[in-house]
This record gives C-alpha cells, sequence and structure tokens, in this order.
C-alpha cells in the first residue's frame, strides 16, 4: 500500500515537474520570439526615418530651388547656434555660408527625423544680393540684372564618396546627420559632438563633403544642387 502511495506520488511529481519544464522551455521560445519582433520593430523604425528624411532633404531642394526661381538667387543658411526660442532663428543671414538650411525662411520642418537640423552651405557667390552681382573669377561687364550669379560661375563645394571625387563645382548641399545626429545642431543651438571621419567631413564647416552608403561609422543623407540645375 505504501509503495502504491509513493509511486502515485513520484508519478505526479514528476509530471509536475515535467510541466515546469514545458512551461521554462515555453517562456524561453516567447522571449526569443519578443525579442525578435523588438528588433524587426526597430530595424521598421529606422528605415522609416530613413526615407521620411530622404523625402525631406527632395523638399528642401525643390525649396532650394523655389527660391532661386523668385529671387535670383540661393538663400543664405541660417545661424545653427541660435535656439528655436529666438524669433530670428531659422531665417536666412546675409553673407553667412555656412550653417543650417532656413527652415521659417524657406517654410520648412526645422528639423530631420532624429532631430537634428539640416546643415546648409551655400558659395556666396550664390547667395548674395543681386546688386552684388558676382564675385571673381566670373565677373561680367553688364552684370546680371536678375540673378546674383552668371552663366560662368562655378561653385566650390566638392562631394566625395570618402575616396574619389563624385561632384564638383557644386553651388550648394544639405546634409541630415543621420541617428547618431553627431555634428548636427540641435533646437537648442548646440552642436552634438563626437563626430568622426567621414562624418566629421560634414560637419566641420569647410566646402568638403562626403556621401556613401551606410556603415557602423557613417549614417548621414546628402543631397546638392548641381550647378546646371541653377543655370537652366
Amino acid at each position: 500500500m505504501n509503495s502504491k502511495i509513493r509511486s502515485s506520488s513520484i508519478h505526479r511529481l514528476s509530471a509536475s515537474g515535467f510541466s515546469l519544464v514545458e512551461m521554462a522551455i515555453v517562456l524561453i521560445v516567447f522571449a526569443l520570439l519578443a525579442g525578435g519582433m523588438m528588433i524587426s520593430l526597430g530595424t521598421q523604425q529606422d528605415i522609416q526615418r530613413t526615407n521620411e528624411v530622404r523625402r525631406q532633404l527632395a523638399d528642401i531642394r525643390e525649396a532650394l530651388l523655389g527660391y532661386t526661381i523668385a529671387n535670383g538667387r540661393l538663400p543664405p543658411p541660417a545661424d545653427p547656434t541660435k535656439a528655436n526660442t529666438d524669433p530670428t532663428a531659422g531665417l536666412l543671414d546675409e553673407g553667412r555660408t555656412s550653417g543650417v538650411i532656413p527652415w521659417r525662411t524657406l517654410g520648412l520642418p526645422e528639423t530631420d527625423p532624429w532631430g537634428q537640423r539640416f546643415t546648409y552651405r551655400v558659395r556666396l557667390e550664390f547667395s548674395d544680393a543681386i546688386p552684388l552681382n558676382t564675385t571673381p573669377p566670373c565677373v561680367l561687364s553688364p552684370a546680371p540684372t536678375q540673378s546674383s550669379f552668371a552663366l560662368c560661375s562655378s561653385g566650390n563645394i566638392i562631394v566625395s564618396d570618402g575616396a574619389v571625387n563624385i561632384a564638383t563645382g557644386v553651388p550648394a548641399i544639405v546634409v541630415s546627420h543621420g541617428k547618431n545626429g553627431l555634428g548636427g545642431y540641435r533646437t537648442d543651438g548646440t552642436q552634438l559632438p563626437g563626430s568622426a571621419g567621414d562624418e566629421l567631413e560634414n560637419a566641420n564647416g569647410d566646402f568638403n563633403f562626403v556621401s556613401r552608403t551606410h556603415s557602423s561609422t557613417y549614417d548621414d543623407e546628402v543631397t546638392w544642387i548641381p550647378l546646371f540645375n541653377l543655370m537652366s
């Protein structure tokens, strides 16, 4: 009798133990699936934001060309160091060649999907006031009366893929500093530090820029205004 009771108890414990093992396996599988779903959702969000910033850059390019048609010049950049609480933030800053897109002047969103302003550089010859006309070496007589640049004008911005130049003589360029935001200006007017390599090239304020495929050290998105677009 006692042996039967003991056998029954062992059977129940074994059955109970097996159920706990099953539950543990189910929980592990569920955790793995949940983790996979989270990674997938995060990846999908990154793709959506990348697509959105590319749409924004296309809109910015069209806005720059539209401004040029209406005003005979490209807009100068806005001061990147002004917080958006300043009523003059986002307005073009005459004589400036490097800064951020003048979003208020152009009626555009202030930031990319990651909360950084768009870096914008333009050659002065293409953004100065029409009465100032062109700058050397393109000096015409008589000077143009409908634009600040002429058919002989040339940009001074160089775009490479990190090794080889892919565009030269570019009048204007726009950069989103991507998911990591390094080198970009935030809405409070401060620049996010830490850019290096090709990303630093897009944030150091000179006329050399890099546009290439994304990697672990590069996630910028870049567009520019080709010279023939302005001339046409």
